[in-house]
């Protein structure tokens, strides 16, 4: 479980490819608070730990995850967005984010709003937003500003812009979706009757 708070951003410095998986390398400014066989978060999709060498650690993506995330775009050097498991003594400062990205979107548009940024994002229809309410972009806990059938936007202030991959996404660019749990089990509900 997780908040969507971003606690650091990682560099990718090695991939392999095995079969139908892909090993990422990470370094992270947290790796030596890891161990084996713990979650974290990597642009919001929640991937164990699987091998730990100084700073750096490895984490491994199966078919399914790469199918359904942008994992298979990140390259040497791509910046992403980590976040360790919750603490469940500690504030919940975002929102309830699982790590189990239902989709993918794009960024259709970046709008400098003089001092914060507004982020567009087209999806796939099968989802829904709510105005004001919570998305997970990236890993990112944000509030959707303008909700339309197949795109939202979130609004970015300049904390979240420098600390997080959101000072590098640029229209064209695919991000991963987490919806809210409690409005997928709303909309779910809503379905059946």
């Amino acid at each position: 479980m997780f908040t969507g708070i971003i606690e650091t951003l990682g560099t990718v410095t090695a991939i392999e490819h095995e079969q139908d998986n892909i090993h990422f390398r990470i370094r992270s400014g947290f790796t030596g608070e890891l161990k084996i066989d713990q979650s974290v978060a990597h642009n919001g999709v929640c991937l164990t730990v699987v091998d730990i060498s100084g700073d750096e650690y490895v984490v491994t993506a199966i078919r399914e995850t790469l199918d359904k995330t942008n994992l298979g775009n990140w390259e040497t050097g791509s910046k992403v967005n980590l976040e360790r498991c919750m603490l469940m003594n500690g504030r919940l400062d975002g929102h309830i984010v699982q790590g189990h990205v239902d989709t993918t979107a794009k960024c259709s548009a970046v709008e400098d709003q003089n001092g914060s940024w507004k982020y567009t994002f087209t999806y796939d229809p099968d989802f829904v937003t709510v105005e004001k309410g919570s998305i997970t972009v990236n890993g990112v806990s944000l509030t959707v500003v303008d909700s339309r059938e197949k795109s939202f936007s979130v609004c970015i202030i300049p904390y979240t812009y420098e600390h997080t991959n959101f000072h590098t996404l640029k229209a064209g660019d695919t991000v991963n979706l987490e919806f809210d749990i409690i409005g997928k089990y709303v909309a779910k509900l809503y379905v059946r009757q």
